[in-house]
């Protein structure tokens, strides 16, 4: 659920998943529980940490906690205990719930992340830790200090300061999980504190679901509730007509074990609330045997269905549900059956859905870090360990359960249709379900046809923009976008962006301008939408389809070959170079993306630039369509891109920015968008040798200078890095207005930022808080959303560029700041021959100082909405 997630993500996330058989009673699979956790231990460095997706300098703390509640509900907590080691010993959990990790030592460590403090508390039970002296911190005190005790925020889970003179910078994005884990690790302990059972309860709907954010509400009510601006927290019936109301899967069943932990321990008044909880999951329970999570993850999926499966375990009385749902969770675990396969080596991981399992069949496994995550959370789901008993050290020595495991899965194909309705069940009694929306499933949406408009004309090439046709309904892909002009008022910023997206695709893929009378394919803009999605992590069947109208050959033919407006044969570079980055993602072909790199290698001349051929030849040498077509060129590992990127150095201004265009003559300061982009190439890898090139680095840290690569190149790295923190304001944005920053541009800079390895964390929240009640991004205050600034602001929203994104064919090479290289002083100073600016000389040195400021600035954010990512990790 990726979301897929601004910043660093909770781990509890899905994408789409469907269909598995129906089994007849509900048997904990262990074997396959401890299969997983084998895989998953596997992924942890020596230390036992996970690198954090989203970049940055810290591990992502939260995804390592959930592989530690996996392994020990397996009954297999030793595997571990380098997790345990990190957080406890060398008190690193610090680093997870407050702010200090990015700042050591300058009192950051009063700022207090409610939700990830409960968090910890839950890990340092589970591990048998003492709770309340775990990395040095009392966490069950920590954890009672962040429930508010009066006020707006009353009895909620709440991110604050402890010092004043930062209350500024902390906005309180405490969500719902965190609210439920602090119910749970304070029940282990015998101390239910009922204020925050109670603010859990208010986040309940009458039809037994449970929201994931707290929304606000305007009210003529008075009194300490009432937020200044005359708004209060809503419950969540209350927050229905404002669209703050969706429910949640996830939520709904970690809040089903946090009301089950509290009872435990002697909460009155809960029994209802636990039943209607049980009959909305039952009732809500698709055919496949999964459930979804939330608005932008409303499919089925391994992440929810695991944590809704070891809820309704521990509930009971659901056996035929969990039976249903445990089948599901092993439908899309690699098993010895997978011998042979792509998939021969990664035995117990646990695939998002059971289509991608069938699929990395023959790719292999990718997008490495959305696997840990589904396998974390479905690995519950097999073990059956609630919560409490989890927290409790209650958890199985390693045997199996009584009468064996659950019998073998029969895995269902991916080209069958899919039944919408439940088989019938003997061991209970119907459920009415609500009405349900059809969902088109993924492996449907894979193979559905190309729009028939494939090759239909292009607006004549640069004639001024046009009006982007809005469809009457958005496609039903992924069973995420609501119907056109509903505000998408729930979900991660990244997940209401890229609905928003994804409602200007007609047919399901591809964008439609209107010009002078007429109607055409905007191949341009559907590619530009296309990486947005990646970026985001969102809506990945939706690029999927885009991405297949655009490599069709009619499509081909039109975007980078002009047809119909070209007598003669004609190629154009930045569309083929786009063309070829697509085809490079996940489902691409080798033959395409072949046929499109000849093509492109044809248009380069000697001196490495790239000349476009044809009546309609594009003639500008912009940095941003050579950076492009050398992203191209990188990515086609035996294409030979120095001399392309050799032409970009010569670009580089005194300041380390870069020049809108190729043809600027030793300029002193250059163009803030050409520099992020720059960085891109400045910094991109072939994704099939990424990682053999930093094994190959003798830098002592392991994050020097790849081999190979001129002290120049890792120099004016640096240097772009640095202009672009340098220009950034303190909420990681770009100024615009004197009122306003500017959106796209904030988003473009924090991209190029994010591709050197810097934390851009400050630039996803701020930028996340701006977007427009449909989802989507407008130029201006109080402007409509309009689809070009929405493309351009969502590797903001994300946190991240294309390039950072699962299966992308260009990734980056190193993370700044750089380890100092060895014996290379005299050397830098030398290259001053080579047109290199004094600036270049002294970059590497000033580098940490610049950096530091730079996390500093990051730190400095406030942001006015109480919505955040589905996240209690960072």
């Amino acid at each position: 659920m990726r979301s897929r997630s601004v910043a660093a993500l909770f781990s509890i996330v899905g994408i789409v998943l469907a269909g598995a058989p129906v089994l007849a009673s509900a048997v904990p699979d262990r074997p396959a529980a401890r299969s997983a956790v084998h895989w998953l231990t596997s992924k942890l460095s020596a230390d036992g940490t996970l690198e954090n997706p989203l970049g940055g300098a810290l591990p992502d703390h939260g995804l390592m906690i959930d592989i530690l509640f996996a392994a020990y509900a397996s009954g297999q907590g030793e595997l571990a205990e380098p997790v345990v080691r990190f957080l406890d010993d060398g008190r690193h959990a610090s680093d997870f719930f407050t702010w200090d990790g990015l700042l050591p030592g300058q009192g950051y460590d009063a700022i207090i992340r409610g939700g990830q403090a409960a968090k910890a508390l839950v890990a340092a039970e589970v591990a048998g830790r003492d709770p309340r002296h775990f990395g040095g911190y009392d966490m069950v005190a920590e954890t009672k200090a962040a429930i508010m005790r009066s006020g707006p925020h009353k009895g909620r889970v709440s991110d604050y300061s402890k010092n004043p003179d930062f209350a500024d910078f902390v906005s309180n994005e405490a969500n719902m999980f965190g609210q439920a884990l602090a119910v749970i690790g304070l029940a282990a302990v015998g101390e239910n504190d009922q204020l925050a059972i109670d603010k859990m309860l208010t986040q309940q709907c009458s039809e037994g679901y449970f929201r994931i954010f707290f929304g606000v509400v305007p009210t003529t009510e008075v009194g300490d509730h009432v937020l200044p601006n005359g708004f209060k927290i809503s419950s969540c019936d209350e927050g229905k007509s404002f669209d703050q109301s969706a429910p949640d899967g996830d939520t709904t069943g970690l809040a089903l074990s946090a009301m089950l932990a509290a009872r435990a321990a002697g909460a009155a008044g809960l029994d209802r609330p636990i039943d209607t909880t049980i009959a909305w999951l039952k009732a809500n329970q698709t055919a496949s045997g999964g459930w979804g999570g939330g608005v932008t993850t409303g499919a089925p999926n391994t992440n929810s269905t695991g944590l809704i499966v070891q809820a309704l375990a521990e509930a009971g009385g659901s056996d035929a549900e969990v039976a249903r749902g445990v089948a599901y969770l092993t439908s899309a675990q690699v098993t010895a059956a997978d011998a042979g396969t792509a998939l021969a080596t990664d035995i117990g991981a646990i695939a998002y859905t059971p289509e991608q399992h069938e699929s990395a069949r023959t790719t292999g496994v990718s997008g490495l870090d959305t696997w840990i995550r589904a396998g974390a959370q479905a690995s519950l789901g097999l073990s059956q360990v609630g919560f409490l008993d989890l927290a409790k050290g209650k958890v199985p020595g390693g045997e199996d359960p009584p009468g064996g495991t659950t019998p073998p899965v029969v895995r269902p194909t991916t080209t069958a249709p899919l039944t919408t309705t439940a088989p019938p069940t003997t061991t209970a009694p119907p459920v009415t379900a609500p009405p349900a929306r059809v969902v088109e499933p993924a492996a449907v949406a894979r193979k559905r046809p190309v729009s028939a408009k494939a090759g239909a004309r292009a607006p004549r090439p640069r004639t001024p923009v046009g009006t982007v046709v809005v469809p009457p309904a958005p496609q039903p892909v992924q069973g995420t976008v609501p119907p056109q002009g509903t505000a998408v008022g729930q979900g991660t910023p990244a997940g209401r962006l890229a609905a928003f997206l994804v409602s200007r695709l007609v047919d399901g893929d591809h964008v439609e301008v209107t010009q002078d009378g007429g109607t055409f394919v905007d191949y341009d803009a559907t590619a530009d939408l296309v990486f947005a999605l990646r970026a985001l992590g969102e809506q990945p069947e939706a690029a999927d389809n885009a991405t297949r109208f655009l490599l069709d050959p009619a499509s081909i033919s039109a975007y980078a070959h002009g047809a119909p407006y070209e007598p003669g044969a004609a190629a154009y570079a930045e569309p083929l170079a786009k063309l070829r980055l697509l085809a490079g993602f996940d489902g691409g072909s080798s033959e395409i993306e072949h046929t499109l790199a000849t093509d492109l290698a044809v248009l380069r001349t000697g001196e490495g630039e790239f000349v476009d051929t044809g009546e309609q030849a594009d003639t500008s040498r912009s940095v941003r369509r050579h950076v492009w077509a050398t992203l191209a060129t990188i990515a086609t590992p035996t294409a030979d891109s120095s001399p392309a990127l050799e032409t970009l150095l010569r670009q580089q201004c005194a300041d380390g920015t870069f020049p809108v265009d190729l043809r600027a003559d030793r300029c002193s300061s250059g163009d803030l968008a050409a520099t992020a982009t720059a960085v891109l190439a400045l910094n991109g890898s072939p994704r099939s040798t990424a990682d053999a090139d930093q094994t190959t680095t003798t830098a002592p840290t392991g994050n020097g200078v790849p081999a190979g690569w001129q002290t120049r190149r890792s120099s004016a790295l640096v240097a772009a890095a640095t202009a672009l923190t340098n220009k950034s304001t303190s909420d990681g944005l770009i100024p615009g207005s004197p009122d306003t920053p500017d959106v796209a541009l904030s988003a473009i800079v924090a991209s190029g930022r994010q591709a050197a390895g810097l934390d851009v964390s400050a630039t996803a929240r701020a930028l996340g808080a701006l977007l427009s009640p449909d989802g989507g991004a407008a130029k201006a205050t109080g402007s409509e959303s309009d689809l070009a600034t929405s493309v351009a602001a969502a590797p903001g929203v994300a946190g991240r560029s294309w390039v950072a994104a699962a299966d992308s064919p260009v990734t980056p090479a190193l993370r700044l700041p750089l380890a100092p290289p060895v014996d290379h002083a005299a050397a830098a100073v030398s290259q001053t021959a080579e047109r290199m600016p004094v600036w270049q000389a002294v970059g590497l040195l000033g580098v940490g100082f610049v950096l530091a400021l730079a996390a500093s600035w990051g730190l400095r954010h406030r942001t006015h909405r109480t919505t955040t990512r589905k996240a209690v990790s960072a």
